[in-house]
C-alpha cells in the first residue's frame, strides 16, 4: 500500500511540473519550444546584428613583440618590415581573431539547424512528508520512503521548419565571408601604415644628413669670421651673426635627431621589434617617376580590388538575410523531440520506455514584437547599403586623390631640386664675396638659411611623392601584392 501511494504521489508531481512548464512555454512564445525530459530548446527569433570589427587605425601603430634581440645593428630593409608587420601588427590581429569569432556564430548558428542529441544517466533517491503535501490519512505514516529509481535515456531534438534560423544562418556566413575579407584588407592597411613609418624614418635621416651639412658650413663661416674680426678686416658684427647662425644650426639639428629617433620607435612598435633592439634602415627610396594613370579606369580597378568594399557587400547581403529572418518569424515552426531510455528501481529491475512528439509551433498576438524585429532589420540594412553606397565614392575619390598628390608631389620635386641647387650656388658665390672682402657676411647668413630651407622643402617633397604612390597602391587595393611597383618606381 504505501508502495502504491507513493507511485501515485510521484505520478502527481511529474503532472505539476509539465503543467509548470506547459504555462512557461505558453508564455516565452516561439522562442521555447519543449525538449526531451520536459526540458527546453531555444530557437532564436530576432533579426541578427552585423558584428563591427573592433579594430580602428590607431592599433595597426601597434604591434605584439616576438622579445629576440639581434646582436648589433640589425639591418632593415623595407620588405624586412613589412613582412615582420604582417606577422606581427596588433591590427592584423585583432581583425584575424575577429574572422575566428565570426567562424564560431556561424558555426554556433548552424546547430539550431541540426539535430541536438544528448544523453542522461539518473539516480535518485526520495523520501517524502506527506502531510507537507496536504495528505492526512489516518493511520498512514506521515513520512514514506525512502524510495528511489534509475534512469538511462537518450534524448534527440531536431527542428524540421524553421526558415527564421535559416535566414539567420546565411546572414552569419555572409558575416563569415566579410570578416574574411576584412582581414584581406586589414593587409592592406599594415602595409600602408608600415611603409609609411618607413619612409618618415628615411626623411628624418635625410633631414639630420642636411642639418648636420648645415652645421659644418655654419662653423666653417664662423671661422672665418673669428678669423677677419681678430685681423681686424671685419667688425664684430659679423662674427656674432655667424655665431648665432651656428648654433641655430645646431638647434635645428638637436631637433631633428630627436624625431629621427622617436620616429624609429615608431616603427619598431608597428612591426613588433623591441625597443632596445638598435636596427638601421637599408633602403632609401629615391625619387622614381610614376607612370601616370587613367583615373576612371583606377577607379574601376579598384571597385574590381578592394577587399574593404567586398567586406561591405557582403555585409549587406547579411543584413538582407537577417531582416528576411525577421519577416519568417510569423511563419509556423516544426520541431521533433524524442527520446528512449531503460527506467526502474535499480538496472537489474527496469523497463525501456521512450516518447516522440512531434510539435507545430504557430506564433499568436506577437504582432508587436514581429513588427519591431521587422523594422529594425529593415533599418540595418538600410545604413549598410549607406554605407555600400558611401564607400564606392571614397574609394573614386581616393584614387583620384592619390593620382593628383602624385603628379604635384612630381613637380614639387623638380622645383624643390631646382631650389637646392640655386641656393648652394648662391652660398658659394657669397662665401667668395665674403672671403674676397666685397661685401659682409650678412649675405652668408641669408644664403645658409635659403639652403637649409631648400634642403627641408626637397626631402618633405620626396616623402609627399613616395607616400602618395604607397596611398594610391592601397586605393587601388594592391598595397600588399605591388608595393614594390609603386614605392620604387614604375
Amino acid at each position: 500500500m504505501p508502495e502504491a501511494v507513493a507511485t501515485d504521489l510521484r505520478f502527481l508531481c511529474l503532472q505539476r511540473a509539465a503543467a509548470v512548464l506547459a504555462i512557461v512555454a505558453s508564455l516565452a512564445g516561439p522562442a521555447i519550444a519543449q525538449g526531451p525530459g520536459g526540458g527546453s530548446v531555444s530557437v532564436p527569433t530576432g533579426p541578427l546584428l552585423i558584428p563591427q570589427p573592433p579594430v580602428d587605425n590607431s592599433t595597426y601603430q601597434s604591434s605584439v613583440s616576438d622579445g629576440k634581440l639581434t646582436p648589433g645593428v640589425l639591418p632593415l630593409s623595407l620588405d624586412d618590415a613589412i613582412h615582420r608587420g604582417l606577422r606581427l601588427n596588433l591590427g592584423l590581429i585583432l581583425t584575424t581573431q575577429n574572422t575566428q569569432s565570426a567562424r564560431g556564430a556561424k558555426l554556433e548558428q548552424l546547430q539550431s539547424l541540426l539535430p541536438t542529441a544528448s544523453a542522461t544517466v539518473k539516480a535518485a533517491v526520495q523520501e517524502t512528508d506527506l502531510q507537507a503535501e496536504g495528505l492526512r490519512i489516518p493511520g498512514f505514516p506521515a513520512i514514506i520512503g525512502p524510495y528511489g529509481y534509475s534512469d538511462i535515456r537518450g534524448s534527440l531534438s531536431w527542428s524540421l521548419f524553421n526558415l527564421s534560423s535559416l535566414q539567420n544562418y546565411l546572414a552569419q556566413r555572409h558575416n563569415f565571408q566579410a570578416a574574411n575579407l576584412s582581414a584581406q584588407d586589414a593587409r592592406d592597411l599594415v602595409v600602408l601604415t608600415i611603409g609609411n613609418a618607413y619612409l618618415t624614418v628615411i626623411a628624418d635621416a635625410a633631414l639630420v644628413e642636411s642639418a648636420q651639412a648645415q652645421v659644418d658650413t655654419s662653423k666653417v663661416s664662423l671661422d672665418q669670421a673669428v678669423g677677419n674680426h681678430q685681423a681686424g678686416t671685419a667688425p664684430l658684427l659679423d662674427e656674432l651673426r655667424a655665431r648665432v647662425d651656428y648654433q641655430t644650426q645646431q638647434q635645428t639639428l638637436i631637433a631633428a635627431k630627436n624625431s629621427y629617433e622617436k620616429d624609429k620607435i615608431a616603427l619598431a612598435r608597428a612591426i613588433g621589434l623591441p625597443l632596445e633592439q638598435q636596427f638601421e634602415l637599408t633602403d632609401q627610396a629615391p625619387f622614381a617617376p610614376f607612370d601616370h594613370l587613367d583615373p576612371d579606369k583606377a577607379v574601376q580597378q579598384a571597385l574590381a580590388a578592394r577587399s574593404d568594399l567586398k567586406a561591405l557587400q557582403e555585409q549587406v547581403a547579411a543584413a538582407d538575410n537577417a531582416r528576411k529572418a525577421a519577416t519568417d518569424e510569423r511563419l509556423p515552426t516544426i520541431t521533433f523531440t524524442g527520446d528512449y531510455g531503460d527506467i526502474g528501481i535499480n538496472p537489474s529491475h527496469s523497463h525501456g520506455t521512450g516518447d516522440a512528439v512531434g510539435a507545430l509551433d504557430v506564433p499568436l498576438f506577437e504582432e508587436a514584437k514581429l513588427r519591431g524585429d521587422a523594422k529594425q532589420a529593415q533599418s540595418q540594412l538600410e545604413q549598410e547599403r549607406a554605407r555600400l553606397s558611401d564607400l564606392r565614392g571614397q574609394i573614386g575619390a581616393d584614387v583620384r586623390d592619390s593620382i593628383l598628390d602624385i603628379q604635384a608631389a612630381e613637380k614639387l620635386v623638380e622645383v624643390a631640386k631646382s631650389n637646392v641647387d640655386l641656393a648652394n650656388e648662391a652660398l658659394s658665390e657669397s662665401q667668395q664675396r665674403y672671403k674676397a672682402g666685397v661685401s659682409d657676411n650678412l649675405a652668408v647668413s641669408q644664403a645658409q638659411q635659403s639652403v637649409a630651407q631648400a634642403n627641408q622643402q626637397y626631402v618633405a617633397s620626396l616623402y609627399r611623392h613616395n607616400v602618395a604612390k604607397l596611398s594610391l597602391a592601397r586605393a587601388l587595393g594592391v598595397a600588399q601584392s605591388n608595393y614594390k611597383d609603386y614605392v620604387g618606381g614604375k
